[in-house]
């Protein structure tokens, strides 16, 4: 039962995914560009945490704790770049 509830979530994430990549293309405002990102970041981090479920291992939880950081970090740089032009100040 679990199994299938695992592969109903990836198919839904999955899904998630491939909308955010849809909204990225069509949308032309920087704003929400950056929130598209940022929800594209959490769908990857999810289905990473559904494949180290239905693999049972736990590798794959700690890169989901370093990716999260990553995607955290890359999000607030790319709002900076496209909001004022610069990262660093």
């Amino acid at each position: 039962m679990i199994a299938i509830a695992i592969q109903f979530a990836s198919a839904c994430f999955g899904i998630g995914l491939l909308l955010n990549l849809w909204v990225m293309a069509r949308t032309g405002t920087p704003g929400d560009k950056v929130l598209a990102l940022d929800t594209m970041v959490i769908n990857a981090i999810a289905l990473m945490v559904l494949y180290g479920l239905s693999h049972g291992t736990a590798v794959y939880f700690e890169a989901v704790i370093i990716i999260a950081m990553f995607g955290f970090v890359s999000t607030v740089a790319y709002a900076r770049f496209k909001l004022r032009g610069n990262i660093i100040e």
